[in-house]
């Protein structure tokens, strides 16, 4: 196996990475709302998150990385996520498929793409999308070739590498594997054009007659995943339900800052300070009853999601099973916390608040452009279904 190499080594801040996200996140949130406002590829700030290190985070130390847990890793992205829920999804995706990597690859293989990530600081993008089977894979003596289009691949714009899978008609199956974005016969397509999360990349990328090795095909069509395999859907989606609770954090405390400093109290208060006004007191109490459950059930899962990752091939279905109902937990109260204090908020600010200058509508662009991934109707009845009669979530690309 080999891969090119592509630019030096980055800084890798391993002591305190939290605190090298929450540096960067304030750099983010400099420019995050006119970027918000322009769109398009955020080159230069995708540069200052590889510069910051961070792309190793997830990775083990046995392959140079800085092998944090996933509550680590889950509060890096909340953090970037308060500030530029946009970046923070392209940041939370790189590590999605280098868990793809650690759950579907091979001990070669992971070896191979997990130290070539750390000594090129790689970054990864995604063209997995599970519900898009217009990318086929026809078999052939070393591998196969990959033909079609791939859509909603967040990252995949300035990603150095993609994972991607495809529909193999022989075996009526699909496989997963890995191709690097400059590959002759990949092209990405910058075509997102949302009315939120503007700078996620998530465009289409097509292959024409693009070579897969059979080195690089971390998943055959027609290979039955172990538990531990399946729980990428899983780290998938506690990345969705920390983006959304970051969302609605930077929202919460946009709103808060607001009102301590600008809000004027409504004449018939009878209060000289917004902040003593008894109904705004009131609503602040019921959004942060919607925010503080929401954080707990997510860092509670992340522990789950962890203890679990690290089981390996012990992991048992059922185990896994109670991870995705610790997740569904998690993904729904964050889903709603999200979607209602980035809302709320203007209820608490005023008219004033609605200036373009503060962009505080991007945080209800932002999530609710999000949430709209997979239907939230069906963590809801997974949930019911497991009140009821004890049985966890059948294993699926989004459960």
């Amino acid at each position: 196996m080999s891969a090119t190499l592509l630019r030096p080594v980055p800084d890798i801040p391993a002591a305190d990475p939290l605190g090298a996200a929450s540096a960067l996140a304030e750099r983010l949130a400099l420019t995050a709302v006119q970027r918000d406002r322009d769109g398009g590829h955020a080159a230069e700030e995708r540069e200052w998150i590889r510069a910051s290190g961070l792309l190793t985070l997830s990775i083990p130390t046995e392959f140079g990385g800085q092998g944090a847990s996933w509550p680590v890793v889950y509060e890096a992205i909340r953090i970037l996520a308060r500030a530029d829920s946009a970046l923070a999804h392209v940041f939370g995706f790189h590590h999605l498929q280098l868990a793809g990597i650690r759950l579907y690859g091979s001990a070669q293989q992971q070896r191979h793409l997990l130290t070539a990530t750390v000594e090129q600081g790689l970054f990864w993008g995604n063209a997995l999308n599970p519900l898009d089977q217009r990318t086929t894979a026809r078999p052939g003596a070393d591998g196969f070739t990959l033909n079609g289009v791939k859509s909603f691949s967040s990252g995949s714009v300035g990603s150095d590498w993609l994972t991607v899978s495809a529909w193999d008609a022989a075996a009526g199956e699909a496989l997963i594997g890995v191709v690097p974005t400059a590959q002759p016969g990949v092209r990405v397509q910058a075509d997102w054009d949302a009315f939120g999360q503007k700078q996620t990349d998530s465009g289409n990328v097509h292959f024409d007659q693009v070579h897969l090795p059979a080195q690089y095909v971390l998943q055959a069509p027609g290979q039955t995943p172990a538990a531990q395999a399946t729980l990428r859907s899983q780290v998938a989606q506690l990345i969705m339900a920390n983006l959304y609770l970051g969302i609605a954090e930077g929202a919460f405390d946009a709103a808060r800052a607001y009102t301590r400093e600008q809000s004027r109290p409504w004449f018939a208060s009878g209060v000289d300070a917004a902040t003593d006004d008894p109904f705004i007191q009131h609503r602040y109490g019921e959004l942060w009853l919607l925010l503080r459950p929401a954080q707990v059930l997510a860092d509670h899962a992340a522990y789950e999601l962890d203890h679990a990752f690290n089981k390996g091939a012990l992991l048992t279905a059922r185990e896994r099973g109670e991870v995705a109902v610790s997740v569904a937990e998690a993904k729904v109260l964050s889903h709603r916390a999200g979607i209602e204090i980035s809302s709320q908020m203007f209820e608490l600010t005023g008219a004033r608040a609605t200036s373009a200058k503060f962009g505080y509508d991007r945080f209800w662009r932002n999530v609710r452009v999000h949430t709209l991934h997979d239907p939230i109707d069906y963590k809801l009845r997974d949930l019911g279904r497991y009140v009821l009669d004890g049985s966890v979530p059948e294993p699926t690309a989004y459960s």
